[in-house]
């Protein structure tokens, strides 16, 4: 019987570990001065580091570079709150995860506005890291992971309840051609290989019912009583839920939806 090698990984150097903290300062200082109009800038975090701006760019050597940086750790932080709740419940269970893990993703952009503004409402961002495109293993961003942390339950939900999912003779034509060359260039918004485009477009409508319904609560493009009351939230699962064939399941997991927004 033979034993596998195992490699043993350096321990970091004292220089290594320094470098480390100074990236992680230059995050933390960068979250903090989000909520100030305009404040987030290379010159700003210098200046609340104690450094000047050349020292800086011996770290960070550009805006854009900064804003990946901020927009990675916000990602983590995210995925980190939806994991937990999704986590509450079972893998058997995926629309009791889905419901865990939206009211999760809410109450996050609820507490963190413009943390939720810098990595969804934000072109640059949007552009580097692709929120709601397939996994790239080169990327740097958080947004790969942020779609297959959904694309997980998405799937499972598929497997389980079985829901309608529209042919191609039921899209509309110049939508199913989109979809199509969106799929043959790898650019289809969370595609499902093997599986009818359709799919894929069940997943886009979903989400940017969720995406919107939180936008607008964030912003407070609404009154706010009803953002208070989660009463549009609570409308907006149900008729994702309809979608997912959740069906019968749902007095359930309208329970469950009080539960975890109660959170």
């Amino acid at each position: 019987m033979t034993t596998e090698a195992k490699e043993v990984v350096p321990a970091p150097t004292r220089r290594e570990r320094q470098r480390a903290a100074t990236y992680d300062e230059i995050v933390t200082v960068a979250r903090q001065l989000l909520g100030s109009p305009d404040a987030l800038s290379l010159r700003a975090v210098a200046a609340e580091m104690g450094l000047t701006a050349p020292a800086l760019y011996r770290y960070v050597d550009s805006y854009h570079e900064l804003l990946m940086l901020v927009a990675r750790a916000i990602f983590e932080d995210v995925i980190s709150a939806m994991s937990i709740a999704r986590d509450r419940y079972g893998d058997d269970d995926p629309a009791a995860q889905i419901v865990a893990s939206t009211a999760a993703f809410r109450g996050w952009a609820l507490a963190h506005p413009s943390e939720f503004g810098l990595i969804f409402a934000n072109p640059a961002i949007a552009e580097a890291v692709e929120v709601l495109k397939p996994a790239d293993p080169s990327s740097q961003g958080g947004g790969a992971q942020f779609s297959d942390f959904f694309t997980d339950i998405f799937l499972r939900i598929w497997d389980r309840y079985q829901f309608t999912v529209p042919t191609d003779s039921d899209l509309e034509p110049a939508l199913l051609e989109r979809l199509r060359e969106q799929r043959a260039c790898g650019t289809l918004p969370c595609d499902f290989p093997g599986h009818p485009v359709g799919l894929a477009w069940i997943f886009i409508r979903c989400w940017t019912r969720l995406y919107g319904t939180v936008t607008l609560e964030v912003f407070r493009h609404m009154d706010l009583g009803v953002i208070a009351s989660g009463a549009l939230f609570r409308a907006m699962l149900e008729d994702n839920g309809r979608d997912l064939g959740f069906g019968d399941d749902w007095p359930r997991l309208r329970a469950l939806t009080e539960l975890e927004m109660s959170r």
